[in-house]
């Protein structure tokens, strides 16, 4: 009798604490500790996405706290509760300037979760609120978060790349979980594959287009996100085709540490400079 009992933290099925191996799936030292951890990091999927949301509004209620005087109060709805630049350039915002000039390079990951105003976060929320769950669906948490978090990257790079000196939002990100989600449409195919293909590619030519007209936008960072998500839906492949796998969880949980880390450090550092400098 089992009297030590665990899921195994890549196939999910009941094994012995003690198993050096899992008889099912052949996974290494089940019982580790650390395996454990970042295993129950992805057992509530539906949480990952209310966590996500949650640091956006927490980074830019940040961005509001570091002057305050300096937030836009107008009534325009698109420059209504915006930060000033130096609050977003403390806190990470990512372009030309940050990079060449102060060697941030950590802002590609910082700029995910920056906004510029009221507006532009909810906007980005509410995307990330319906497509996350979709990715998540057809992916799975770990990468989801990996889509989400290196399509970001991704994005930033292109932008950086394309000479956009000063950049923010998470819709580098969120145009991320769509080329992931275009990449599955296309490849999976049939009538599910092509009706998500041609859902999303809509809102990927109104994002384009919505770029193309309002000033501002960054569409360097949009393809690139879009770019990215798609070439990490295909490296990483989707769950009717490939099982998510420890590999993928293990590495999810270690980009999410790297992310948390990176962000409490940059939040840390600008109240810092803001008050204490």
């Amino acid at each position: 009798m089992n009297h030590n009992p665990l899921l195994c933290p890549n196939c999910r099925r009941l094994i012995s604490r003690d198993e050096p191996r899992c008889p099912h799936c052949g996974l290494a030292r089940p019982g580790a500790a650390w395996k454990g951890l970042g295993s129950r990091l992805w057992q509530s999927p539906e949480e990952l996405i209310r966590l996500l949301i949650g640091i956006n509004i927490a980074m830019f209620v940040a961005s509001l706290l570091l002057n305050p005087r300096g937030a836009t109060m107008s009534m325009s709805p698109f420059h209504f509760l915006s930060p000033d630049n130096r609050s977003l350039l403390l806190l990470g915002a990512s372009g030309t300037v940050p990079i060449n000039a102060l060697g941030r390079w950590w802002s590609l990951i910082t700029a995910n979760y920056l906004h510029g105003g009221l507006l532009h976060i909810v906007f980005n929320m509410i995307a990330l609120y319906q497509l996350g769950p979709l990715v998540i669906r057809e992916y799975g948490a770990a990468r989801m978060l990996l889509i989400y978090s290196l399509g970001g990257v991704g994005g930033y790079f292109l932008s950086y790349l394309a000479g956009v000196p000063f950049t923010i939002g998470a819709s580098a990100a969120v145009c991320a979980l769509i080329g992931a989600v275009l990449y599955y449409g296309k490849s999976r195919g049939g009538v599910y594959g092509q009706e998500l293909f041609s859902q999303v590619g809509g809102w990927a030519v109104g994002i384009f287009v919505f770029g193309l007209l309002v000033p501002g936008i960054n569409n360097w960072a949009h393809g690139g996100g879009m770019a990215t998500g798609a070439a990490l839906g295909l490296l990483l492949g989707y769950r009717e085709r490939r099982g998510e796998s420890f590999a993928h969880r293990a590495t999810a949980t270690a980009v999410a540490l790297l992310t948390a880390a990176i962000l409490i450090w940059a939040a840390v550092n600008a109240f810092f400079i803001r008050f204490f400098s």
